[in-house]
């Protein structure tokens, strides 16, 4: 008795052969598939030959399964079945949930504030929010889009700006209520938070103070995180180095105060990445789209980011 082979024949007639005997017919199976009726043809030839047995018998305008064909075609069909529900599976948690990489001060004082407006809009996209320092290899990952802070050069990657990287000193309004500081360097008579963070050289540079010492201070570090510096700030604990943008209701509000309009820049901004070939997913644009008019509102409500915009 010869052995049977136990490979399975080419794919690709036995999807032939799956929409050949569902439809019982060559020709629409040609239209389903995208493939000429010859196409089709020899496509079924060749499986009925690796098999050994004809599948169908050729009448003059139709065909119709055999004995061996009726054979298999329930479990070819059950098999591509199978198949069409897992990838249509995959295709919808792939769809419906958008993975997002972002930095520790965007996500809290930022993102996360207002998430809930995109959820509003796109009810059916579940955001799944990473926050980390680390870069993101979107080869190596399974994130949809990741928020950077650079200049926005990075070789195969949609790049969005969304706002610069602008600093500016504030402080609570008690710790310079009945005072008034009438230049920068006035600010030298306060604590500082965070005083060797090397920006707060370049704010006082730009203001035209040459006479800034931090070794002179105590040193206080917040882990370089603005979102901690700043809560610093309100709670009186003397002036910060901070994005507006990132605190923009504190500023509406009065919990911060700005007390001079220079806003010194690093040339370096915030920027909605994701890869280029991934530009047309339907979460991806929602969310660009999104994230894009968030920043355009800020600028409209706030005057201060108004101002940034301009650069006035």
């Amino acid at each position: 008795m010869p052995k049977l082979s136990t490979k399975l024949p080419p794919m690709s007639a036995v999807r032939v052969f799956e929409a050949a005997a569902r439809h019982q017919s060559f020709t629409r199976a040609a239209e389903e598939l995208g493939m000429t009726q010859a196409a089709v043809s020899y496509q079924i030839k060749m499986l009925e030959d690796r098999i050994g047995a004809p599948l169908f018998v050729r009448l003059p305008r139709q065909v119709t399964l055999t004995a061996k064909g009726r054979q298999l075609a329930p479990a070819v069909t059950e098999a591509f079945e199978a198949l069409r529900a897992a990838f249509a599976g995959v295709e919808e948690t792939a769809q419906s949930v958008l993975s997002l990489s972002t930095l520790t001060t965007f996500a809290a004082n930022w993102l996360v504030p207002r998430l809930g407006r995109f959820q509003q809009l796109h009810p059916n996209i579940a955001v799944q929010i990473d926050v980390s320092g680390q870069v993101v290899d979107f080869g190596q990952s399974e994130f949809d889009l990741a928020i950077r802070s650079g200049e926005g050069n990075w070789p195969g990657l949609e790049a969005h700006l969304l706002f610069p990287n602008l600093f500016t000193p504030v402080c609570s309004p008690e710790i310079i209520r009945g005072i008034t500081l009438k230049e920068p360097s006035d600010i030298l008579k306060f604590p500082i938070i965070s005083p060797n963070d090397p920006w707060w050289r370049d704010w006082f540079a730009a203001a035209g103070v040459q006479n800034f010492d931090p070794s002179q201070r105590p040193d206080t570090y917040l882990g370089a995180q603005q979102q901690l510096e700043g809560m610093a700030a309100m709670a009186g604990q003397g002036f910060a180095l901070i994005n507006p943008y990132f605190f923009p209701g504190d500023l509406a509000a009065g919990r911060l105060v700005q007390p001079f309009d220079l806003l010194a820049t690093s040339g370096r901004g915030y920027w909605l990445v994701y890869p280029k070939a991934r530009r047309r997913s339907a979460k991806i644009e929602a969310f660009r789209d999104w994230i894009l008019s968030e920043v355009a509102g800020d600028a409209e409500r706030t005057p201060v980011l108004a101002q940034a915009e301009t650069g006035s």
